[in-house]
């Protein structure tokens, strides 16, 4: 079991998973909570992706945030994607573009239903539909946080400087370092001894 890319709703669920992880993004500032509650002034939209090359001529996106949980009223956050082999944000984000066209006040992360109506995507039924596929390859299930911290553990295991992933996080803290030093309270019981396992 994989994501069809082609399909309006997995392709969302796959851009939603990758902007999640890769921008250490709270996967309700990708998502609603229902259909009825996207708002244009909180919710993310397709004015507020924003693609572009940096001065190295390499591209990246960032994206908007018109609400966010460490924000002050009324300020924007923006959460910046670059390349990254074959797990490609851009690319999903184009992807998407491909297969569910809108207007720019529409959600950036929606679907069309079988009537051909846009709609903002629900949280809970992104994360399920998540973990059915992440259960199906036996890796067992995920939660909407697990992506942000995901990816800060991530960029802190390829040596990413730390002070780099908080800003870039948007952490105006240091409480995502007691994520990782939780974790690696338990590090080895789930990622140690997987060659003996595989033979």
């Amino acid at each position: 079991m994989s994501f069809n890319l082609s399909d309006p709703f997995e392709a969302c669920v796959w851009a939603m998973a990758l902007c999640a992880f890769w921008g250490m993004m709270r996967f309700g500032e990708v998502s609603v909570v229902s259909r009825n509650t996207f708002d244009k002034a909180k919710h993310l939209t397709q004015k507020d992706a924003h693609f572009g090359f940096d001065l190295d001529r390499k591209p990246y996106a960032h994206l908007d945030l018109p609400s966010s949980k460490t924000a002050r009223p009324g300020e924007i956050q923006s959460v910046f994607l670059v390349p990254q082999e074959d797990l490609y944000p851009l690319e999903a984000l184009h992807n998407l573009a491909r297969v569910v066209p809108a207007g720019p006040d529409d959600p950036l992360f929606s679907w069309r239903d079988r009537c051909g109506d846009i709609q903002p995507m629900v949280k809970s039924k992104a994360i399920n539909h998540i973990n059915s596929v992440i259960i199906a390859w036996g890796w067992g299930a995920t939660f909407g946080h697990s992506f942000r911290i995901g990816g800060a553990s991530y960029y802190l295991a390829q040596k990413v400087d730390s002070k780099i992933v908080r800003i870039t996080g948007r952490w105006r803290s240091l409480t995502y370092e007691a994520y990782i030093c939780a974790f690696e309270q338990v590090a080895s019981r789930h990622l140690g001894g997987l060659l003996t396992q595989a033979q």
